[in-house]
């Protein structure tokens, strides 16, 4: 239900940390990493992080995989703690899968957010932690004309359910269906664009306007 209610009663409480999945090697861009596309003069892994950190995030970890020796020179010094996921050619739940367990150790919840996603703003991540900080609502997603996107939040509870159900290039999808009912969607598109860089038809967005907020 979009801005239901749905969730654990009460306030959200405790540090929100920020996880980046950044590991993808492009491969229907011809392998061109996306975390290393450019995007207002900046690369994506860098864009993803400011957003994460401007959204209220009080820390990012980046999960890197294909080319992360020069993803990771592309990332600001000291802008996010860095993953390493050796098995990121085998799909985004490996990456999930690594990045919850180095999330640190006092983050109460997650905003799990894909680096390909250039149209994400600060206003749609700030809006998932409000609906956490405010409505007591565990698990969050922005919605885009009522429709599931990304970014997720999930409270810390849920992290081991979502990695034992993390496979293959489904990420989370598999837990997200199993809980729908308690599943908050938070309406963003009047502040973001939910579509990702996926082909190098997608290609020309990363020149396209930002949406306020």
């Amino acid at each position: 239900m979009t801005d239901g209610t749905a969730g654990t009663a009460g306030t959200g409480t405790g540090t929100v940390a920020g996880l980046l999945l950044a590991a993808g090697g492009g491969r229907r861009l011809g392998g061109r990493p996306k975390a290393l596309l450019p995007f207002r003069g900046r690369p994506l892994i860098d864009h993803g992080i400011r957003v994460l950190r401007d959204g209220g995030c009080a820390t990012v970890t980046a999960v890197l995989g294909a080319a992360a020796d020069e993803v990771r020179a592309a990332t600001p010094p000291g802008a996010a703690r860095i993953a390493v996921n050796p098995d990121w050619a085998g799909g985004m739940g490996s990456s999930l899968r690594v990045g919850l367990a180095a999330l640190p150790d006092d983050a109460s919840a997650a905003v799990v957010m894909l680096v390909d996603m250039p149209g994400v703003t600060a206003a749609a991540v700030a809006r998932l932690i409000a609906a956490y900080r405010t409505g007591g609502s565990e698990l969050v997603a922005a919605a885009y004309d009522g429709r599931r996107g990304h970014p997720v939040l999930f409270a810390a509870r849920w992290w081991p359910d979502i990695a034992a159900s993390a496979r293959g290039d489904a990420g989370a999808r598999a837990f997200l269906a199993a809980h729908r009912d308690a599943l908050r969607l938070v309406e963003c598109g009047d502040v973001a664009d939910g579509r990702d860089i996926d082909t190098p038809d997608d290609l020309p967005r990363l020149g396209g306007p930002e949406k306020a907020g």
